[in-house]
């Protein structure tokens, strides 16, 4: 087992502090992006809303929690350390690998199995984990 990210918020407090100081982070990368599409300013002024500049926070802040990856033996043996943990699972059952996320201040985790691509695995449960775990608590 092995885990990447460097995230792991323990407190809902520390996961919005970590929203919110994602913002400008967010509004830089947007900037740049169109600059390199090389938007003129009255099309930047019409496409770049706050939605756009969001959208980019949500996945700095998705990009950058912290997962565990093993084999199937590996999470079943941190679900059973974790029996107070409600547990949402994407994908088949019958896979050897997974790729999971824990909440500890909600009691929730967020898992994915996968059989071979551990770097899609990984980022397909951040953009869950955003979603079910933390969406609600930062917008």
């Amino acid at each position: 087992m092995h885990t990447v990210g460097r995230f792991a918020p323990s407190t809902e407090e520390a996961a919005r502090e970590r929203y919110e100081s994602l913002g400008p982070t967010a509004q830089t990368v947007v900037r740049e992006v169109a600059t390199a599409m090389e938007f003129d300013k009255p099309e930047y002024d019409e496409r770049v809303t706050s939605t756009v500049v969001e959208r980019a926070r949500n996945a700095l802040f998705a990009s950058e929690l912290e997962v565990s990856v093993g084999h199937r033996e590996a999470f079943d043996d941190w679900q059973a350390e974790h029996p107070e943990y409600e547990i949402h699972v994407i994908g088949n059952e019958n896979v050897p690998r997974v790729a999971w996320h824990a909440a500890p201040f909600a009691e929730q985790a967020v898992a994915a199995t996968f059989a071979n691509e551990e770097r899609a695995a990984v980022e397909t449960l951040r953009r869950q984990a955003f979603g079910r775990l933390y969406r609600d608590l930062v917008e």
